[in-house]
């Protein structure tokens, strides 16, 4: 079994995990986030004790995890070493890391053929930063979600609030700074919109109004560049 793609890419905290969500549960699709397999591989080399700038040794870290992937309600989980990481990839140690792991080709490869296996389990609505441009190109409908820095960065702010967790909205802010310019920058697969994505600007919109566009645009009413005929 081979399901289609929904390619959802766009920088951090532009909205693109939460309609991911919306757009799967809405149409039935699973949900999955590609960084979450990029986080796991750094989470893994900060575990082993391994020096992430050593590039060698990251690569073989990678090459060596093997994730046992499943679908529960409605979006795909992994384990590593029969360990379900969850908000241990959502550490602050992690986060501070995941972009130098990421940006590194050979992991690049790897986490992109994780991902292309996934279709096994039927029709996926998939977010990250270069689903439409790397892992899958051909895939038809292709979104890219952006929005202004001050707005990711209120955004993140209070998603690091909600989980009792302290930093400045300006330390936020530079985070995402600093981010986008390792994502945007990198040799390898780096964040942009696939030139047939749709283009949302999600600064002054609610998600219930993101999640209708890319329906709208999902359910075969044609695929338009910045919402243009």
């Amino acid at each position: 079994m081979s399901g289609q793609v929904i390619a959802i890419d766009g920088p951090a905290a532009s909205g693109k995990s939460t309609v991911a969500r919306r757009v799967a549960s809405a149409l039935g699709w699973v949900y999955v986030d590609s960084g979450a397999l990029y986080r796991a591989v750094a989470w893994k080399a900060l575990k082993s004790g391994v020096y992430l700038e050593d590039a060698e040794a990251v690569r073989r870290i990678a090459e060596n995890l093997k994730p046992e992937f499943d679908v529960r309600d409605g979006a795909v989980v992994f384990w590593i070493d029969g360990i379900e990481p969850g908000l241990e990839l959502r550490t602050e140690r992690v986060n501070a890391n995941v972009s130098r792991v990421a940006a590194l080709p050979a992991v690049r490869e790897r986490v992109g053929r994780w991902l292309r296996s996934l279709t096994r389990f039927g029709n996926l609505v998939m977010e990250g930063r270069d689903i439409g441009t790397a892992v899958f190109p051909d895939a038809e409908r292709k979104f890219y979600l952006d929005a202004s820095p001050e707005v990711r960065a209120k955004r993140r702010h209070a998603e690091i609030l909600a989980l009792d967790r302290k930093a400045s909205e300006q330390q936020v802010g530079e985070s995402l700074r600093k981010r986008d310019l390792v994502d945007s920058t990198r040799a390898a697969a780096p964040l942009k919109a696939a030139p047939d994505a749709v283009v949302i600007d999600t600064t002054a919109l609610s998600i219930d109004d993101v999640v209708k566009t890319v329906l709208a645009y999902a359910g075969g009413k044609g695929r338009r560049k910045n919402g243009k005929g």
